[in-house]
């Protein structure tokens, strides 16, 4: 039908009735949107619309130009050749240096749906050439300078002239004009305009940064909106407005910020705050003040990979260690709910712990822990007493002191598991830097032998026959720890499994590739959590998307283990297949099965008479999220059993982000197929699926690590463990 009507409606547009005109120019923007070919029949008629008499057959003109526009670059570059610039501003000159007009006015302002229309086109027409722009610079610094502010009309064509303004390329001082707009914008009591203005400062901030920090205080203003919309725009503004001069004094704000903030504000900006640190911090003992502040001001919200950034900077920061051990200590005697600040402290004082004691530190004040009377009496206590508020208790620390405090941070219900883990190893590490508390460590120490935690237990065994059978090893196996190396290092894998690095990110060469990947950044942390497998393991990354390389190499380096990706085809690795062939068949000398994904029996048993039915297990089962694995032997290779994973919910909140990750010991190969997605939902109404495939060609016992992380209200999960348990058919 419009292919048939496009000649009519085509002659309509030059009719001399200005109510017909109108008509056929909306029919005609209809018509090109839907059959763009047919664009040329209304380009030669459309350009003399604008000269009309009436305003509603120029604005419905302006409206078909900038759809031809939009839709078609030739006649983009057709409208800026018959110089279609000079023609809008002329209009758009007149509608503002025309007198009063009952018919068009609006608040003042006449016909601003036309200015918005026109100015709209000039930003199309505009963007990316020069002569254009400079044609329209004159004209918008006058819509920019006359148009009435009081309204909101005029606020709509302000908005529309800063974007116009830069998107093209305008004069620098036209872009200060448009900037000084929207910070004029923000000091406006509708929240839609402020919020529209952070919005497009936000965009703004790359092109003239030193505009948008003219208005940086005001912008900080806009924290403390109770809007959450506005908030969100300030601190993401706030972010990008940082550098090196300005570094102190943001942080100031975005800390005060970070201290009053909702929970949903606290984990994106300690993270945030920790990058900017990290980029521009003037030295390192304020980068370190300044973490440790976050990490008391943020809680529990404070990302993981932010506590090994911690920990890292502190192992090489030498000459601040006395300063660290001693703030830290007072933090968590204050406080030890907060996870993050109780790992970092805890892997302080168990490296550091001697320095506490020590008489020629260099900081201006003795090292001696000042509490609060209230860390020393409680509140019945304190009814009874009287105290000054202001004073303050002093005392030189002792070793019983701080073994006390770790061990009431070990028997808190507040800390997780893996906190505690790190508060243990932290004893352990004292155990070789205290003398006299030897008996009171090994007491601390006794019941965690017979923890149900296995990373707990594990560690206090291991303690324990250091002790009685290895005890002239314990001083050598426990001693500091060297500075950790903070390199974004590219990981590949090589033919025969082992991992190359490179310096600049790149892949050695064959002919220098190291006989041991080099494992210098991941002992800090291993020295945290301990031990592996008991060798090196091979794991091959789920293939997806969605977990970035630093991501798979925190948790590897928190599992002890090497990693192995999938390498670059042409850089002297083999190009791996894709998902849907079977890795384990080729890596076990037989032949590659191509399509080989293993039928799935949902309900566990045997999908024919001829295999046996091996029985499933729950691998992990916490907080309402259980883990099932189900197992099936391969056909094309009796060596590797595929293993399903059944993850389910029964909380009534749903799962998000939710990723889980397994190493196993190097005599097997592992390799952890695209999960079917990364949301659960609530009450057991769905659940998460994911193949792993395991080759046992020695037939031994097969042992799992994994690491599971998954978002539940806001709040990120992260967990570890083991699978022992798995049914001794699976090795036959």
């Amino acid at each position: 039908m419009s292919r048939d009507l496009a000649g009519e409606i085509e002659k309509l547009l030059k009719t001399a009735n200005a109510y017909i005109k109108k008509k056929a120019a909306l029919c005609a923007l209809r018509v090109v949107r839907k059959v763009p070919d047919l664009m040329e029949m209304f380009i030669p008629a459309a350009r003399p619309l604008l000269n009309d008499k009436s305003h509603g057959v120029q604005l419905t003109a302006v409206a078909l130009i900038t759809e031809m526009c939009e839709l078609s670059p030739d006649t983009l570059h057709h409208f800026r050749k018959v110089r279609m610039v000079p023609q809008l501003v002329r209009v758009l000159k007149n509608l503002i240096m025309s007198g009063y007009s009952p018919e068009h006015d609006v608040s003042g302002v006449s016909d601003p749906f036309l200015q918005v229309k026109i100015l709209r086109l000039l930003r199309i027409l505009g963007k990316g050439d020069p002569d254009s722009s400079e044609a329209m610079n004159d004209i918008l610094a006058q819509v920019a300078t006359n148009t009435e502010t009081s309204k909101n009309v005029g606020n709509a064509i302000l908005y529309e002239t800063v974007l116009t303004i830069m998107d093209i390329k305008s004069e620098s001082g036209l872009r200060v004009l448009a900037v000084n707009i929207l910070g004029r914008f923000l000091l406006n009591n509708d929240k839609n305009i402020r919020y529209v203005a952070l919005n497009t400062l936000l965009r703004t901030v790359s092109a003239d940064l030193n505009a948008v920090q003219r208005h940086r205080s005001t912008i900080v203003d806009c924290l403390r909106d109770p809007d959450i919309s506005i908030k969100k725009r300030a601190v993401e503004l706030c972010f990008a407005l940082v550098n090196n001069t300005n570094i102190r004094s943001m942080v100031k704000e975005l800390i005060f910020f970070l201290d009053k903030s909702d929970p949903e504000f606290k984990g994106y900006t300690s993270s945030n705050i920790f990058l900017a640190c990290e980029k521009y911090s003037p030295n390192r003992r304020w980068h370190i003040d300044t973490m440790m502040r976050v990490l008391t001001a943020a809680g529990n919200h404070v990302p993981d990979d932010s506590v090994s950034s911690l920990i890292q900077m502190i192992s090489v920061s030498n000459s601040l260690h006395p300063y660290i051990v001693q703030k830290l200590y007072q933090a968590v005697s204050r406080n030890y709910s907060q996870q993050p600040l109780c790992q970092v402290a805890a892997w302080c004082i168990g490296e550091y712990g001697d320095i506490l004691f020590a008489s020629d530190l260099e900081e201006d004040e003795p090292v001696q822990v000042r509490t609060y009377y209230m860390n020393k009496l409680d509140l019945d206590q304190l009814k009874s007493q009287s105290y000054d508020p202001g004073q303050r208790d002093c005392f030189q620390v002792t070793e019983e002191e701080v073994c006390s405090l770790l061990e009431k941070m070990l028997q808190s219900t507040a800390l997780n598991q893996v906190t505690k883990e790190y508060v243990l190893q932290a004893i352990l590490k004292l155990s070789t830097r205290f003398t006299s508390s030897q008996k009171q460590i090994q007491q601390i120490l006794t019941p965690y032998s017979m923890s149900l935690d296995m990373e707990l237990q594990q560690r206090s065994v291991e303690f324990f026959a250091l002790s009685r059978s290895y005890d002239h090893m314990r001083p050598g196996l426990l001693e500091r720890m060297p500075p950790m190396e903070n390199k974004n290092k590219a990981v590949e894998m090589n033919g025969n499994g082992d991992v190359d690095v490179n310096e600049d990110g790149g892949q050695l060469p064959n002919d220098s590739q190291p006989s041991q990947p080099p494992v210098a950044e991941s002992n800090g942390i291993l020295d945290l959590l301990g031990g592996d497998l008991g060798s090196p393991a091979h794991i091959t990354m789920p293939v997806s998307s969605k977990q970035d390389t630093s991501q798979a190499g925190g948790i590897m380096d928190l599992l002890g283990l090497d990693i192995t990706g999938n390498p670059e085809p042409g850089l002297g690795a083999p190009a791996l297949p894709s998902a849907d062939i079977n890795l384990m068949d080729g890596l076990l000398g037989g032949p590659v099965q191509t399509n080989s994904q293993p039928s799935i029996n949902l309900l566990g048993g045997p999908l024919n008479e001829s295999a046996p039915f091996i029985p499933p297990i729950t691998a992990y089962e916490r907080s309402g999220i259980k883990v099932e694995f189900k197992f099936e032997r391969d056909n094309s290779n009796p060596a590797v059993v595929n293993i399903t994973l059944h993850a389910t919910n029964s909380t009534p909140n749903p799962v998000s982000s939710f990723i889980f990750q397994a190493a196993v010991p190097k005599t097997f190969q592992l390799q952890l197929l695209s999960p079917s997605g990364d949301s659960i939902p609530g009450s057991n109404a769905g659940e998460v699926t994911q193949v792993i495939k395991v080759a046992n060609p020695q037939k031994q016992p097969l042992r799992m690590r994994y690491k599971l992380s998954y978002s539940s209200n806001g709040m990120p999960v992260s967990d570890q463990g083991e699978v022992s348990n798995f049914p001794q058919s699976i090795y036959s």
